[in-house]
């Protein structure tokens, strides 16, 4: 008997495809032993991984990565994916700065047919792949893997409608880990797939239709009745309705952790040809890890735990994180105000809004993964004298940004956006920095924005956004707060005013946000080692500007550094350089801006990105020493 092959030996999906059931469910056993393990030191997304691992194995022994296109919806699957093409070797490096990435990059690995990080995008992009393989005369493959949490996205249900107007041949397996169907009715709808999805139950299918349309004045309605009738006894039985009226052929529900079963079913779905296929795979999140499996929605994202209890590594910082301050606030201030709502996108704990709904579970609502929908649903109760308060990532914003335009501030409702993430977040990498926000949000009419430089004024923050009766966004970061003391019951704040939090001479910094505490550390630097004592200033306000403030600044100061944790392009400072030259205030002053560059910036550590793009003190002290070194 040949030596088995093992994790590290596989350069290629092919060398999968020989492989029996025995050896598959094997390497499955290895897939989950080195997924938990890395996880367990890197942190990641355990539990949507381990329950494809089955899935993943047998996609790759039936189909053919080398010419077959394969996209997984989110990413947050394909830690199998990762290790079955090659990066065995690499994979502990995951999510670390310059290893591999959490999600699938084609600038990784040929086998990583399409990048994602957001989710709900596979089944268009494999639409796409689908018209442009038929478009070239070519026969490939195209297979998209979506969760049901994704599917309640309006993208992936636009390319449902659009995959079955068009008719390409198209599978998408849909990984279904929380639907409930019993062991019989799920076994009954195994054989119903089995027999109707068969070439000759569906060519009979047709010709008995064609059959009863042909009887004179009669037949249409005998073919209607025939077909009310079918889909009538097969939605009894499975969920499979919605889909075949998309003109998808509907297979399953499949056991997704039964290896036979899952490679039978997907070999019958590449031998439908007539139209796009969905199979239905039922999995287990967190499959085959106890604590994953007893509770998934902790170890979808996990930080570092230990393997052997799964009990989280503990935190050294005993410092509230910005979320759990945002969340405490909330509920605190809902305690006064029945108008307040809150609103998250299937993200209840990430935003900390899992407390509110605890509290007030009748002013909260989980919208799914359906941002646009969200921030209008957000506009109609605003529309009628409420306050929602839509807590959602900075990045997961940009999926509702028309809305934000349209829907919110044409009509100048009052939505306060709490955006959690702003800035840099960490081993998530490009596709979930909330590096964009100011600058797709300040140029907006009607809209205010504020950036609270700690856990104490982001108490202060969001009740001024509550109280304002406009659209309004706060941006935080992720993470640990700085450790400041609460100053009493949050306060309302004066629209475009900050506050002066070191005077000095010779040099002013303006830094927003997060950044203000590093500017002082820095100042302080500064100061030692040059005698400088730099002034510091927070904007509070992004928009309005504290435009008196800043006026007054370009006045007394010939030396100027701005820092924000966004894009430089369209951010902070560019408005800030904006409001100086239309006011005539620009003089050769010499001035320095750091932000985030023109780039999609790597997964890391998040202090170390902070370093690389020069956000972190040591870094602005030294742009401090060189503007007081530079000659005007």
């Amino acid at each position: 008997m040949a030596d088995a092959l093992h994790l590290d030996d596989i350069a290629s999906p092919a060398q999968l495809c020989g492989l029996d059931d025995a050896e598959l469910t094997r390497l499955a056993a290895e897939v989950r032993e080195r997924i938990i393990d890395v996880v367990s030191h890197n942190g990641g997304h355990l539990a949507p991984s381990l329950g494809v691992v089955e899935l993943t194995l047998a996609l790759f022994a039936t189909f053919n990565l080398d010419k077959d296109k394969l996209i997984w919806d989110v990413g947050h699957q394909a830690y199998a994916h990762k290790l079955l093409t090659g990066r065995a070797r690499q994979f502990h490096t995951l999510r670390r700065l310059g290893g591999i990435s959490g999600f699938p990059r084609p600038t990784e690995s040929p086998y990583d047919h399409f990048g994602v990080g957001h989710s709900s995008t596979s089944i268009s992009a494999a639409l796409g792949m689908a018209l442009a393989r038929d478009l070239a005369g070519l026969r490939h493959h195209v297979l998209a893997v979506i969760g049901d949490g994704s599917l309640t996205a309006g993208e992936a249900l636009e390319g449902l409608n659009l995959a079955g107007h068009m008719g390409r041949r198209l599978i998408v397996v849909l990984n279904d880990n929380e639907m409930s169907i019993s062991p019989n009715v799920g076994a009954l709808s195994l054989f119903l797939s089995r027999t109707l999805s068969r070439r000759w139950v569906r060519q009979t299918r047709r010709e008995v239709l064609r059959f009863l349309r042909s009887i004179p004045r009669i037949g249409q309605k005998l073919a209607v009745y025939a077909q009310r009738g079918e889909w009538s006894f097969k939605s009894f039985f499975t969920p499979g309705m919605l889909f075949e009226a998309l003109r998808f052929t509907y297979i399953g529900p499949v056991d997704g952790h039964d290896i036979p079963a899952l490679r039978r079913h997907l070999q019958m779905a590449a031998a439908i040809e007539d139209g796009p296929v969905l199979l239905h795979v039922r999995t287990q999140k967190g499959k085959g890890y106890a604590p994953a499996e007893q509770n998934p929605t902790l170890y979808h994202g996990v930080g570092l735990f230990t393997p052997e209890t799964g009990k989280p590594v503990a935190s050294k910082t005993t410092v509230p994180s910005f979320t759990a301050v945002f969340s405490k606030t909330l509920v605190d201030l809902a305690e006064r105000d029945d108008k307040i709502i809150a609103i998250t996108a299937a993200m209840p704990e990430g935003t900390g809004t899992d407390r509110f709904r605890a509290r007030f579970p009748q002013r909260f609502v989980d919208v799914g993964i359906c941002e646009q929908h969200a921030v209008t649903f957000a506009a109609g109760l605003a529309s009628q004298g409420f306050k929602p308060v839509l807590a959602v990532y900075s990045t997961f914003l940009q999926r509702g940004y028309d809305q934000v335009v349209h829907d919110v501030c044409i009509q100048s409702l009052p939505v306060t956006f709490c955006l959690d993430r702003a800035g840099l977040v960490g081993e998530d990498g490009a596709t979930h920095h909330g590096a964009f926000d100011i600058a797709y949000l300040r140029h907006i009419p009607n809209m205010r924005l504020l950036a609270p430089r700690d856990e104490d004024m982001l108490r202060h923050a969001l009740r001024t956004a509550l109280d304002l009766r406009a659209p309004c966004a706060l941006r935080y970061p992720r993470g640990a707060g700085f450790g400041v003391p609460f100053t009493g019951e949050p306060r309302l704040l004066t629209p475009g005013r900050g506050e002066v939090l070191q005077e000095g001479e010779g040099l002013a910094v303006i830094a927003a946000g997060s950044r203000v505490h590093p500017a002082l550390e820095a100042a302080a630097q500064v100061e030692q080692a040059q005698g400088v004592r730099p002034l510091v200033f927070d904007p509070i306000w992004l928009k309005p500007l504290p435009e008196e403030q800043l006026a007054d600044i370009a006045r007394r100061f010939d030396r100027i550094l701005l820092v924000e944790e966004g894009v430089l392009a369209g951010g902070f400072s560019s408005a800030v350089l904006e409001y100086w030259n239309d006011a005539g205030l620009l003089r050769g002053q010499r001035i320095k801006r750091v932000g985030l560059p023109d780039a999609f910036v790597e997964h890391g550590n998040q202090l170390r990105l902070r370093e690389m793009v020069g956000l972190c003190s040591g870094n602005l002290a030294a742009e401090m020493l060189e503007l007081l070194r530079a000659q005007l």
